[in-house]
């Protein structure tokens, strides 16, 4: 065999040169033949004996064996040690020539050759990029799209091939194919040739692909491709087949105007399908595509209009299906059925409906089933969920009157920053009422944690509902005894570094609440107002002409009431507050300029 392959090389050196057709091709089929023994030892030998390089010289496209040079380079190009070869002895550009040939055969084995030299291979794609192959195969996509005879699909089926390997994981070749329009091409494709498994096969990982771009939406929204999807799921008998399908939908379901067309072309009853199957299967791949069908079905209802399609007032099948899985006991499906709930409850009248129809007493089960070591993806979907339900007016006192707020409490031994974060985001939407305020201020145990959290740096969300949250209960409460417990578990130090937040809302929220303590209770927290240093902030804020006016405005107020205290006040008239304060009656704000003389006149008595 080697031998034979020795000749047949040196043999072809000199028939390559001659162009006797005859012995030229005897040479090709025993290369195809040794190919086909042991591609990797043959490849080998190629390269060695320089031959590579007279392959473009054979690459023409009147000769009869040119289909036959090019099956050989798509051979050869299996091998990764073989694709920069390919390129260096320049059978880039006369294979791309080949693709403008009306020979079936050369066409097959063209679009190999160049798909196999590209795969994984930046010199390949470079060179095919720069020869301008991607867009003659774009062509012929096009016009061979509609052709349904095998030898056209087999065709097809090569050139997608081609083309995924030219783009797989680059994100410039990816977008100059969506900029030749190769989307409504394959999309078309997949339409009519829906019955080839291999063709389906290529066009979806071309999809996977081309779906992680972002450009790619709007180009995929303005297709059918939600329709034709759907339509392939539902035949779908296979698992490995549907994964296939669900790697496309995941990424394209990012898009709001796709989301809704995907609803619309009966995703929905295709995944409530999958999960009812599946619910109580053991098998890996079972829980796997149970995991895929839930997460999706959430997905597409992160969309508002898609959402609100199946919300249908409440009353929608769609509802009342993922209703049923918060009680289920399996876990991806509570975690699923929650997430879905906190999806649905993003505008005021679908909260009011789910509250006045009994959803927070099957979120409060839910919650309980997982105190105690329990699952934190659920208690955070579940807080997630009573969070965004709370915060229509009306539903605040429904939902404290059920409970809410002793089942939240539960979790604040909790360890894990994101269930700490949404507790705190659904206790401070609850206590807009005095007296929710006023119980939650004086409960011990949560203003230490507040106060415990309220310094945890590595996790600035927690850090800032919990502050918002201490000021809150000030704020709503307006009681001495919530003052006393913040002042006595050592809060007041955070609240005063709330009014140096970089967000204007959490400033203004920190001033009001200080104020508040300033008028109540100002004898108790003197000490830590003063070691907080805030008359000296107070001072720095409304000396910085980027504070915002209502900064000022209830700085000025805050200045006015610390004035109570001996030791503040001689604070404030050491910091030459006058000079300050006086500038500011000409502020462009009334409110503000008001508030500038009402606290000049102040700071003058009592100077």
């Amino acid at each position: 065999m080697a031998d034979n392959l020795s000749d047949t090389l040196k043999k072809l050196k000199i028939t390559a040169v001659d162009r006797t057709d005859d012995s030229l091709e005897g040479c090709l089929d025993c290369l195809l033949q040794a190919l086909a023994q042991n591609n990797m030892e043959t490849s080998e030998k190629i390269q060695g004996s320089g031959i590579l390089q007279l392959f473009a010289s054979l690459l023409v496209p009147q000769s009869s064996c040119t289909a036959k040079v090019a099956n050989i380079i798509a051979e050869i190009a299996k091998n990764e040690f073989m694709r920069i070869p390919c390129v260096d002895a320049g059978l880039i550009s006369p294979l791309v020539q080949l693709l403008n040939s009306k020979d079936q055969e050369v066409l097959l084995q063209t679009g190999r050759a160049l798909g196999n030299i590209c795969y994984d291979s930046h010199e390949g794609r470079s060179a095919v990029d720069q020869a301008g192959g991607a867009q003659i195969v774009v062509d012929h996509l096009r016009s061979l799209c509609s052709k349904t005879d095998p030898a056209n699909e087999k065709l097809l089926t090569v050139f997608c091939g081609m083309l995924m390997n030219y783009s797989n994981e680059n994100d410039s070749l990816q977008a100059q194919l969506i900029n030749m329009g190769v989307i409504p091409t394959l999309v078309k494709l997949l339409g009519i040739h829906c019955q080839n498994a291999a063709l389906t096969e290529m066009c979806l990982v071309a999809f996977g692909n081309l779906a992680e771009l972002e450009s790619s939406k709007e180009q995929f929204a303005s297709t059918n491709i939600a329709e034709e999807l759907v339509k392939l799921f539902k035949k779908q008998i296979d698992h490995d087949k549907r994964e296939m399908v669900f790697e496309v939908l995941a990424p394209l379901a990012e898009n709001d105007a796709i989301k809704l067309q995907l609803v619309e072309a009966g995703l929905v009853e295709c995944l409530l399908e999958i999960v009812q199957q599946k619910v109580d299967s053991d098998k890996e791949e079972d829980i796997a595509e149970l995991k895929t069908a839930s997460d999706l079905m959430v997905l597409l209802l992160l969309g508002d209009e898609s959402m609100q399609k199946l919300f249908e007032g409440g009353k929608g099948n769609v509802f009342q299906r993922v209703l049923s899985w918060i009680p289920s006991n399996n876990h991806q499906l509570q975690l699923a059925g929650a997430l879905a709930i906190a999806n649905f409850a993003r505008n005021d009248g679908n909260c009011i409906h789910m509250v006045d129809n009994g959803i927070v007493e099957k979120l409060m089960d839910l919650l309980d089933r997982h105190v105690e070591d329990g699952n934190v993806t659920v208690q955070h979907a579940a807080l997630s969920a009573l969070r965004n339900l709370a915060i229509p007016v009306i539903n605040k006192a429904k939902m404290l009157s059920a409970g809410v707020t002793e089942a939240v409490l539960k979790f604040l031994k909790s360890e894990m920053p994101p269930v700490q974060f949404k507790l705190l985001g659904t206790l401070r939407m609850l206590i807009d009422a005095q007296e929710a305020a006023e119980q939650l201020g004086k409960n011990v145990k949560l203003v230490e944690r507040l106060v415990e959290w309220c310094e945890a740096k590595d996790h600035a969300g927690v850090m800032g509902e919990s502050n918002r949250l201490l000021s809150a209960l000030i704020r709503h409460s307006k009681s001495k005894d919530v003052i006393k417990t913040i002042v006595q578990s050592g809060g007041i130090k955070h609240l005063v570094t709330m009014a140096t937040s970089e967000h204007v809302i959490m400033q203004n929220e920190a001033l009001v609440a200080l104020a508040l303590i300033a008028a109540l209770e100002l004898g108790p927290a003197e000490k830590d107002l003063e070691s907080a240093k805030l008359v000296q902030i107070l001072h720095t804020l409304l000396a910085d002409e980027r504070s915002a006016p209502e900064i000022k405005y209830n700085s000025m107020v805050l200045i006015c009431a610390l004035m109570g205290s001996e030791s503040l006040h001689k604070e404030v008239q050491d910091l030459a507050f006058l000079d300050v304060v006086s500038k500011l009656r000409s502020h462009e704000n009334k409110s503000v300029a008001q508030q500038a003389s009402l606290t000049e006149q102040r700071l003058a008595v009592e100077s």
